[in-house]
């Protein structure tokens, strides 16, 4: 009942940052929204986003494990990688169980995300911030662009700017509903250009944010990622995400507190 009466709150992002910050809010609340990014294409999620044509469900899968409740069986099963067997090996268990859920709801990822929660008995939900799979793209400080989230951070370039396509997608509507309710709005912990900003880049996130009458902070990650955020500043990151969210000066309007 405690939990039941704690604040809503919703986290963006995605990799292991947003679900290892999910394990420590669940303590204090069951009023929990996280919204993750649909760019990732490399590992398992990425082979079944190619072959099957659905979203990558390994940020989705990750974060319902983190929030769901410890019967430590179920969360290692979810968690299990297969080790050998063709075509199975480098998959999660997790990532298959949501794209067969997917399939037997007809393509819907979010009664499959629903579905999936009720199963590990987690708090809250998880959201992908838009249905399209985005396919990630980075502008380099000298001009050049690197397609796809796998590539991005093999150059060892400074990013500029970030894109998406399609271009603009359009959000989730539950998770600009939830944004309007939050009570505290956190973007990450986790990779600054390929899980945070991507969300960013979709049509209303932003826009709820910056109506929010919510706390809004940034939790920046504790080092710095290597072709992402070599030698930045927690000021470099905080100009980063404001770059990728249209400035706004109005009081009323700002990104983050």
């Amino acid at each position: 009942r405690y939990l039941d009466r704690g604040p809503h709150v919703v986290v963006v992002g995605g990799g292991t940052g947003l679900s290892n910050l999910l394990k420590g809010l669940k303590r204090y609340t069951n009023n929990i929204t996280a919204i993750v990014t649909v760019g990732d294409d490399g590992g398992s999620s990425g082979r079944l986003r190619q072959e099957l044509g659905v979203l990558p469900p390994g940020d989705i899968r990750n974060c319902i494990t983190a929030l769901a409740d410890d019967d430590k069986l179920i969360t290692e099963l979810f968690r299990y990688r297969f080790s050998s067997g063709e075509g199975l090996e480098g998959h999660s268990f997790g990532n298959l169980f949501i794209t067969a859920l997917c399939a037997v709801t007809g393509g819907d990822i979010i009664q499959a995300t629903r579905t999936a929660s009720r199963i590990l008995n987690s708090c809250g939900q998880v959201l992908p911030s838009t249905l399209p799979s985005l396919t990630l793209a980075a502008r380099f400080d000298d001009g050049t662009v690197v397609t796809g989230e796998s590539n991005i951070t093999k150059t060892g370039k400074r990013i500029i700017q970030m894109k998406c396509d399609p271009e603009s997608p359009e959000a989730v509507p539950e998770a600009v509903q939830a944004i309007a309710e939050a009570e505290l709005i956190v973007l990450g912990p986790g990779s600054l250009y390929t899980s945070i900003i991507p969300n960013l880049l979709v049509n209303g996130i932003v826009e709820a944010i910056r109506s929010s009458s919510a706390r809004k902070i940034y939790v920046c990650n504790v080092t710095t990622q290597p072709g992402e955020t070599t030698d930045y500043s927690v000021g470099d990151h905080v100009e980063a995400l404001v770059a990728h969210s249209g400035a706004i000066k109005s009081p009323q309007g700002k990104l983050l507190n």
